[in-house]
């Protein structure tokens, strides 16, 4: 079913990672056999058109962070105007958006963190429904996969439901396919690929890291101005900045022109020990950057 539904011969898409998923990344997996997603994050027009342009004509889709197109809806546009297969909606209502990704022929992701969460992207008439555990990198909810994804198959029995979390080889896939999932959205792996926007150091932070490196957090959306999102932290690799703020959110506000500065300082020179390094706990699992269409072929059949 999915297959037929996104397009795809292997069951994976690609996360849209803001900053890491790339047009380069999207297309080197669409050509895998899988679905590969722009990372269009927060919104910025120029690099939506420049990754789209880097795609090379392969058939990819984009992700958008939602509440960022109430604040830019004209980002939805931008992206539906190179006619992406697929539009993948995270972290608000996909309800006023809905409309409009349909009427464009793009399928409509949602991805859901809780039972709640899944109504809401049923009223949306979404496509697919994307079951994301607090076992992924990046931004999430307070749910573990193991638990959530059966409880969203049987919310919506007659939808396509994706896995995501954890999921970094073909163990992880062939646990989200025992679990009821009819594919996997994988992220923290794609990391680790040539193709990826990561810088190196980031890269190398991936493939040396264990899942205890990891911490769920809330720091480095609040000293990037993204913070007061409702039950949503992320998971990150710890670092100096986690060492030194997590658990002490009050006092990084109070300090936070210095901090701010001082981190979008780290950023620039691409200081890992200071700059958020997203990434979920497969990263046990990852132990060499590869090509990304030999990560498809060792996670799916």
């Amino acid at each position: 079913m999915i297959g037929a539904l996104l397009g795809i011969q292997k069951p994976l898409v690609l996360a849209p990672m803001g900053s890491v998923a790339g047009g380069a990344l999207a297309a080197a997996v669409s050509r895998a056999g899988g679905l590969g997603l722009i990372g269009a994050g927060y919104g910025d027009a120029d690099w939506i058109r420049r990754e789209f342009d880097r795609a090379g004509g392969a058939r990819v889709g984009i992700g958008f962070i939602t509440w960022s197109l109430a604040r830019q809806p004209q980002l939805l546009d931008l992206a539906l105007s190179h006619k992406p297969s697929a539009v993948m909606l995270s972290f608000g209502d996909p309800r006023p958006f809905a409309e409009k990704i349909r009427a464009s022929g793009a399928k409509l992701i949602c991805q859901v963190q809780s039972r709640a969460i899944a109504r809401q992207a049923l009223e949306a008439r979404a496509d697919v429904l994307v079951a994301q555990g607090t076992e992924a990198g990046g931004h999430g909810g307070e749910r573990s996969l193991f638990a959530l994804l059966p409880a969203v198959r049987d919310l919506a029995p007659n939808i396509t439901v994706l896995a995501a979390g954890g999921i970094a080889d073909r163990r992880g896939y062939q646990a989200a396919i025992a679990l009821g999932a009819e594919g996997v959205l994988v992220g923290t792996r794609f990391i680790a690929s040539e193709e990826s926007l990561a810088s190196t150091a980031a890269k190398q932070r991936v493939v040396q890291a264990d899942g205890d490196a990891t911490v769920r957090t809330t720091v480095f959306d609040i000293v990037r101005g993204y913070d007061g999102w409702n039950g949503i932290t992320g998971r990150a690799l710890r670092n100096k900045f986690t060492q030194a703020w997590h658990g002490r959110e009050a006092a990084l506000r109070e300090r936070i022109e210095h901090e701010r500065k001082a981190y979008w300082a780290a950023v620039e020179r691409q200081d890992c020990d200071s700059a958020v390094t997203f990434a979920g706990e497969a990263v046990d699992l990852i132990d060499e950057v590869l090509p990304a269409a030999e990560i498809v072929r060792r996670l799916v059949p």
